[in-house]
């Protein structure tokens, strides 16, 4: 039991949350995508997968692999945009698709010039929607085997949309004001001459004056990735402690009053003050985020360690008295 519940709390489904967001950033990387609304689509698709995953495995205690599995048909299909991106180059992504399909059969004229790697995407939306199906097929067979109310696994959904908007909100940001948007903006790449310090010395272009597009990208998806963690991580321990599913999480606080202020020139007509230096902001939270989920992550394992007698990461046996010691002892 005790390796149960610490292998399915640790090793099978947080470590994975840790790394799905360095894998988003990798994947969008050798697709060419750059900083853009797909690699948030993306993380929005991988992270709704892997907690449909955790969802349904809550409601039917059985974890099923959906017909487009990310630790299977996922890792296969990445290794191959790995090689492929490794032979070629990221520029080949960009090409359209009807390019690699004969002109006899008149694609082009369907899809027109959609790239390889839109593509690429708008058929992992595809898998994920198949998923979704299936999962909730699961589940509903379990309510309906249970005589439990069907609409009970929909309310508990609520947790991870409420998680997505708020961080949506909060990247969507505009950080600069109305009069500093221009046409013809000092830098056409980034739009600014200083990414770090966001957009309020600069004219920038519609759009382009977003949390999306300064340097705290990166640090933003593993903030994203450590809040996700936290939240599954909490499903994961309420299913195999038998306790109340969790609908709320702290770290929804810090994200709400994090976007309120990002939206300061748009809500309250001033410069934002936490924002005031995004990059280090992002990254403040994103180490908040780290030491909370580290607490967690110990409490966890003390309270499960002390309530077994056994130790993490140690060999432990009983003294003559019963009580548990460490099996190697300490050099003095």
């Amino acid at each position: 039991m005790a390796s149960k519940l610490a292998g399915q709390a640790w090793r099978g489904h947080l470590a994975k949350c840790l790394t799905m967001a360095l894998e988003v950033l990798l994947a969008c990387r050798a697709l060419n995508l750059g900083r853009s609304w797909w690699p948030i689509a993306s993380q929005v698709a991988t992270l709704a997968n892997f907690y449909l995953t955790t969802w349904e495995e809550f409601h039917t205690g059985t974890l099923y692999l959906g017909y487009f599995s990310g630790p299977v048909e996922g890792i296969i299909l990445v290794v191959g945009l790995y090689i492929i991106t490794g032979i070629f180059g990221t520029s080949t992504w960009d090409r359209p698709i009807a390019d690699f399909i004969p002109a006899v059969l008149g694609v082009r004229s369907i899809i027109g010039e959609l790239p390889l790697n839109d593509a690429f995407m708008v058929l992992g939306g595809v898998g994920l929607v198949g998923n979704i199906v299936a999962s909730y097929r699961n589940v509903l067979k379990s309510c309906r085997k249970n005589n439990e109310s069907a609409l009970t696994p929909l309310v508990r959904l609520i947790p991870f949309v409420v998680s997505t908007v708020l961080h949506l909100l909060w990247l969507a940001a505009p950080l600069a004001p109305s009069s500093h948007l221009t046409s013809n903006p000092v830098s056409p790449v980034d739009s600014t001459v200083d990414p770090h310090k966001g957009f309020t010395t600069v004219q920038v272009a519609p759009g382009k004056d977003l949390l999306l597009h300064t340097a705290a990208f990166v640090p933003f998806l593993c903030m994203w990735g450590l809040h996700f963690a936290h939240q599954v991580g909490r499903m994961i321990l309420a299913h195999v402690t038998h306790q109340p599913f969790p609908m709320f999480n702290a770290g929804w606080i810090w994200a709400a009053v994090s976007l309120v202020d990002a939206w300061s020139w748009k809500l309250f007509g001033r410069a934002p003050i936490l924002h005031s230096n995004p990059l280090l902001f992002i990254l403040i939270s994103l180490g908040a985020s780290f030491l909370a989920y580290g607490r967690f992550c110990t409490a966890v394992i003390n309270d499960i360690t002390n309530y077994l007698g056994i130790a993490c990461f140690t060999v432990r046996k009983k003294d003559e008295h019963g009580e548990w010691k460490d099996a190697v002892k300490k050099e003095e």
